[in-house]
């Protein structure tokens, strides 16, 4: 009898012991099963009203990538439609659109009111990098990815963030429609207030008379207060520019393709070049997906 009643108890407390593993087990699937339906909260912050006050946003504010568009222009008006667009046509999942106010956009009378020198053009130029890197620094902080999307007159202010702040102040870019060294008699033209353009991309036409408006000769000192400056030498102590997509137009008329010197340097560098048929919008039209994606990995 006490063998069997050993035999019993061994069995017993096997039977409970199955038990105990089956429920552990249990609690264990519905508690992956709860994680998987409540994702872990995101460690970024809802953005700063400061930071707010400086641009457009699309997107989840807690999202880890940001993506800064510096749009085209000069304009007086903040690039919101831009962003939209971009929120619209790519897969946004953790990516929060953005687009920052430039000196101009803050205070239009900058280009609506009095003529402006090229100095005055320079300095207000140097406020929008300023104010550009704010807000990259700001989302770097968190410890968030930040991608920067330059586009013509926004790839220059997006080299003067890089002349000015170094490579590193944000992880990708995306240039489009830029120059490294444009033509002096082109933005001596613009710093006299005349239009200027580039015939099938390579030779430049200047007016011989400045804009009729103050609007449009201040837009085109602004303008020329950036591309006045030569990239391939504030660039040159950058040992490596693989994070940066440059794609232009080889007929570009806004502000020419690329030279052979500027195709070099850019090589040189370890630069993603994408050379585009057609001109200026044509390559803003025709490339911008394919920018997105090899620059940012963004589809």
């Amino acid at each position: 009898m006490k063998r069997v009643h050993l035999k019993m108890t061994t069995n017993y407390c096997h039977s409970n012991f199955k038990l105990f593993l089956i429920t552990c087990l249990s609690i264990f699937i519905i508690s992956c099963s709860n994680d998987d339906d409540n994702p872990p909260p995101s460690p970024f912050s809802k953005i700063s009203q400061e930071i707010k006050d400086l641009i457009y946003f699309n997107g989840d504010e807690k999202a880890s990538t940001v993506v800064i568009t510096v749009p085209g222009g000069p304009s007086t008006e903040l690039a919101s439609d831009l962003v939209d667009f971009f929120s619209g046509i790519f897969n946004t999942t953790d990516v929060l659109n953005v687009t920052v106010h430039q000196a101009q956009t803050l205070n239009p009378n900058i280009i609506e009111g009095n003529e402006i020198t090229l100095d005055q053009a320079v300095n207000f130029n140097a406020e929008s990098t300023e104010t550009l890197y704010q807000v990259v620094q700001y989302f770097k902080d968190e410890g968030r990815t930040v991608y920067i999307a330059g586009l013509s007159y926004g790839a220059f202010v997006t080299q003067e963030l890089i002349a000015k702040k170094g490579i590193n102040v944000a992880d990708k870019y995306l240039i489009m429609t830029g120059r490294l060294d444009i033509n002096d008699v082109f933005w001596q033209g613009l710093a006299e207030g005349r239009p200027a353009e580039f015939q099938n991309g390579v030779t430049p036409i200047v007016g011989t008379e400045p804009f009729d408006n103050i609007f449009n000769r201040n837009e085109a000192r602004l303008f020329a207060g950036l591309v006045m400056n030569r990239y391939t030498e504030d660039f040159n102590t950058i040992e490596s520019l693989s994070s940066i997509t440059y794609i232009y137009g080889e007929t570009d008329e806004a502000v020419g393709r690329l030279t052979a010197e500027e195709i070099a340097f850019l090589q040189s560098k370890n630069t993603n070049i994408i050379v585009g048929s057609g001109g200026h919008d044509d390559i803003f039209d025709g490339y911008i997906v394919q920018g997105f994606s090899e620059a940012f990995g963004i589809e």
